[in-house]
């Protein structure tokens, strides 16, 4: 079985195709600046990869130019689009309404069109995207996995906030928590690479790249997650704030004179380990200017190692206990300095690094040091593969 993964932007489109017998990846690649006349697409095929400059003036274009390079002689990988039996497409939110991955059709639709409000800039690109796949290649079976669903297993204590209950009643203002993709990837290879049943692990994930959140995994479920309502919460990122006094958005609000729109980018856009630096998004950068003697760039790796740090022993609070630590995405994997400040804020804990081992990055790798109480990982995520598994499981 061939399954095509889809993540589509605003204006982008992300596919990988799988050949699930061997779960190898036959081609990806990226159709970036869609509806703008200097588009393109970066096409890869083994260690193979190639740039094609083409116009395209929306998605169902940029799946059809895709289809052509995914059956080119030169670069293809098939000779026809009856190669795949499937498609599954990435959804950023799916409400309370989906708790797991479903089969589109017009009831699913219905309600991907509803949860708009929830995620108005990633739905109604994912929407686009279905609907293109559905005249491009009609007839094939097309499934929708949420960011959300994982992490519909939360309590109600967890996943409500200390606000009116009307607005939770009538506009369903709650915790919904993001990353549930990678997060439920990562949790589940873990527990292969230590040979035990993921029923019996407590295990607390870090996925930190630009976008960061922290999940705590008990039994295989989602108890508690540091994203909420939005990505915008829980600990700092790139450039997201995390969580905040909220009179601080009400306060700057009034002084600076900003809408609400400026509020928004403030804190989504400027805010974060590069509010803090003023350096970059880039933790390498911010590490170089911090070892020149940087103020801002060493006190912004601080207040993120902190930051992570108390989430994780917050997570253990939660799930009574802690077994496993895992480090995952762009500066999971990629990042041993964060990696060490984060485990040795938990040195009480009973968290013990394996420096030497520490310093490999981006492979699957346990970093456990000998005298630790909690084995610790590093675990490249691989969202496509989650996605691809769960479309292979209802198309058949």
């Amino acid at each position: 079985m061939k399954v095509l993964v889809l993540n589509s932007g605003s204006s982008s489109l992300k596919y990988q195709l799988i050949n699930m017998d061997t779960e190898e990846v036959l081609a990806k690649g990226n159709f970036e600046r869609i509806g703008q006349y200097n588009s393109f697409l970066t096409h890869k095929v083994g260690d193979v990869k190639r740039l094609f400059e083409k116009p395209v003036s929306n998605h169902e274009k940029a799946i059809r130019f895709v289809l052509k390079k995914l059956q080119s002689s030169q670069y293809g990988v098939i000779k026809s689009p009856d190669e795949i039996d499937a498609i599954g497409h990435r959804i950023v939110h799916g409400g309370e309404r989906f708790t797991k991955p479903a089969i589109v059709d017009d009831e699913v639709m219905k309600g991907l069109e509803e949860s708009i409000e929830l995620a108005p800039l990633h739905n109604p690109a994912a929407i686009l995207g279905i609907k293109a796949c559905m005249n491009v290649m009609p007839g094939k079976r097309n499934v929708v996995v949420f960011d959300t669903a994982f992490h519909q297993t939360m309590p109600e204590e967890t996943y409500i906030y200390p606000i009116p209950y009307k607005y939770y009643e009538k506009y369903k203002i709650r915790r919904y928590g993001f990353h549930g993709t990678s997060h439920q990837y990562v949790s589940g290879r873990v527990a292969e690479m230590m040979g035990e049943d993921i029923k019996n692990l407590k295990i607390v994930n870090c996925h930190l790249g630009q976008g960061a959140s922290l999940c705590a995994i008990k039994n295989g479920q989602s108890i508690d997650t540091s994203m909420g309502f939005t990505p915008l919460a829980g600990i700092p990122m790139g450039t997201r704030s995390g969580d905040l006094d909220p009179s601080v958005v009400t306060y700057i609000a009034r002084y600076r004179n900003h809408t609400p729109d400026e509020m928004d980018e403030i804190l989504n856009k400027k805010s974060g380990v590069y509010g803090i630096s003023e350096v970059s998004v880039d933790f390498r950068d911010i590490e170089a200017e911090a070892l020149e003697g940087d103020r801002n760039a060493q006190m912004a790796l601080d207040n993120f190692a902190y930051n992570v740090a108390q989430y994780v022993a917050k997570y253990a609070v939660s799930m009574g206990g802690i077994d496993v630590l895992t480090f995952t995405a762009g500066v999971g994997e990629k990042g041993p300095t964060s990696r060490k400040q984060i485990c040795d804020y938990l040195k009480f804990f009973g968290v013990q690094l394996d420096y030497e081992k520490n310093q490999i990055r981006n492979q699957e790798i346990e970093i456990t040091g000998k005298d630790s109480k909690v084995r610790i990982f590093v675990v490249p995520t691989n969202e496509e593969l989650l996605i691809a598994r769960e479309t292979k499981k209802l198309a058949e």
